[in-house]
């Protein structure tokens, strides 16, 4: 009986650690710093008996190897972060040694204030001086870009750490990211998906015990194998078991139970019930879903999800009306400024005499202005539809109904649109009447051979 949860997770080892200093933070204890530069990643030679957190060495502001104050062997984190990484120091001056409490109070503190934090940070997204050459506006991108994500550190300065952005910074603008993966494998796959009420660590330790239930659920026959294709941890201590079933058959063959045969045997009443005193609460089929089911679910979305869509139907429909008023306000505000415009541009030419610049666009305006004037040109039309609309207007008063007004954009929206209209009917009734002269060729060719087919029988 085949039995997989996969890889197991790699068992806590025990690594030796090299004796290494514990991280001092200045004040903190009774240190001697006797080199230390301004910002090194080498390792500062410090000594001291006494420390605040113990009597272990320190070396300024150093991450030591395993977070403890004791050395030996360690396990988990043992010389991962190494003595390299350290801070000797914010300054190259010796620090006397502190034998009493209340000098960790006397001493000026290190780290920054918020403020300082804002400014770092500022001058990280906006002007950083780490390079000296164009190649800062494009570190200054890269921070940005790190810290709308929310993650990484900004360098912009040689002299002063990199500030770190976390999700807490600002400027995140990714808040939570959320997706739904849709699953990919097949009916044939055999993949059925089991809910236990029982956290992970117990499914483990008695995966061999649930093996043997799931396959005298499956009434014990021995051509069936139960395997794990995987485990999960779900909220609410639950896990989530993925199975399939191997059958064997007397020749030699084997093949997965479908995953839908399987998810219906489980599903009655008294194999539901026996999963049930096994911890289950929940069995699922993980396939992949059929294209009628995607467009029903997308047609008929879940509740909470059908809410969301509609009030961002509502903003948009309420965004895309504002967005039409504001268009005419400023069309309007366009025209008042352009007539300012044309008064003050009055004023400044009075006196002058008439260019040849402005000579040409006279001209050009008369030109426009009989175009427009024309009868059967767009003033003509216009003046037509203006007297519809007066009757119409006229008809709402006299019926003492609302009155409608079309704006001037919408209106040439209609026209152009009518005049599409127009040309693809026109367009269509062209290849009606080709495809009526082209039937009636081949009606003529056709009469034509059997008339001369009917006078050779004869």
């Amino acid at each position: 009986m085949a039995f997989n949860f996969g890889a197991p997770s790699g068992t806590s080892g025990t690594a030796a650690a090299t004796a290494a200093p514990a991280g001092g933070f200045g004040g903190f204890g009774t240190t001697s710093t006797t080199a230390g530069s301004a910002f090194s990643f080498s390792a500062p030679t410090n000594t001291g008996t006494t420390g605040l957190f113990g009597g272990t060495q320190n070396k300024g502001f150093g991450f030591g190897t395993g977070f403890g104050t004791t050395t030996g062997t360690s396990t988990g984190l043992g010389t991962g972060l190494g003595t390299g990484l350290g801070f000797g120091g914010f300054n190259t001056q010796q620090q006397q040694q502190q034998t009493t409490l209340g000098g960790l109070f006397s001493q000026p503190t290190q780290a920054p204030t918020q403020s300082n934090q804002l400014i770092n940070t500022a001058s990280a997204l906006s002007a950083p001086t780490l390079l000296g050459d164009e190649r800062d506006a494009i570190l200054a991108k890269w921070n940005q870009l790190q810290a709308f994500w929310g993650t990484g550190k900004g360098y912009f300065n040689n002299n002063i750490p990199p500030v770190e952005f976390t999700q807490e910074n600002p400027f995140c603008r990714f808040k939570a990211v959320g997706y739904s993966c849709m699953p990919s494998n097949k009916d044939e796959d055999g993949l059925v998906v089991l809910v236990f009420n029982k956290k992970e660590t117990e499914i483990r330790s008695q995966q061999q015990q649930l093996v043997e239930s799931l396959h005298k659920v499956l009434g014990g026959n021995q051509t069936l194998t139960v395997n794990v294709e995987g485990t999960k941890t779900l909220p609410d201590d639950q896990t989530e078991v993925v199975i399939y079933v191997v059958e064997r058959s007397p020749n030699g063959t084997s093949r997965r139970v479908p995953a839908t045969t399987l998810y219906a045997h489980f599903e009655q009443a008294n194999i539901k019930t026996q999963l049930q005193q096994l911890g289950v609460t929940l069995s699922m089929t993980r396939t992949e879903l059929s294209p009628a089911q995607i467009k029903q679910l997308l047609q008929n979305p879940p509740a909470i999800i059908s809410e969301d869509i509609s009030e961002l139907q509502k903003n948009q429909t309420t965004s895309v009306a504002k967005i039409a008023q504001y268009k005419r306000k400023l069309m309007d505000l366009s025209h008042r400024t352009l007539q300012v415009l044309i008064k003050q541009e009055i004023q400044r030419k009075s006196g002058y005499a008439i260019q040849a610049d402005e000579e040409q666009l006279r001209v050009q305006l008369d030109t426009i202005q009989g175009e427009l004037n024309a009868p059967t040109q767009f003033k003509g039309r216009l003046n037509e539809l203006m007297s519809q609309i007066r009757m119409q207007n006229h008809f709402g008063a006299v019926r003492s109904e609302e009155r409608y007004y079309i704006d001037a954009d919408l209106l040439r929206e209609i026209k152009q649109h009518l005049k599409q209209q127009q040309e693809g009917l026109s367009h269509l009734i062209s290849i009606i009447k080709d495809d009526l002269e082209d039937i009636k060729l081949v009606e003529h060719g056709l009469n034509e051979t059997i008339h001369i087919r009917g006078g050779v029988f004869s």
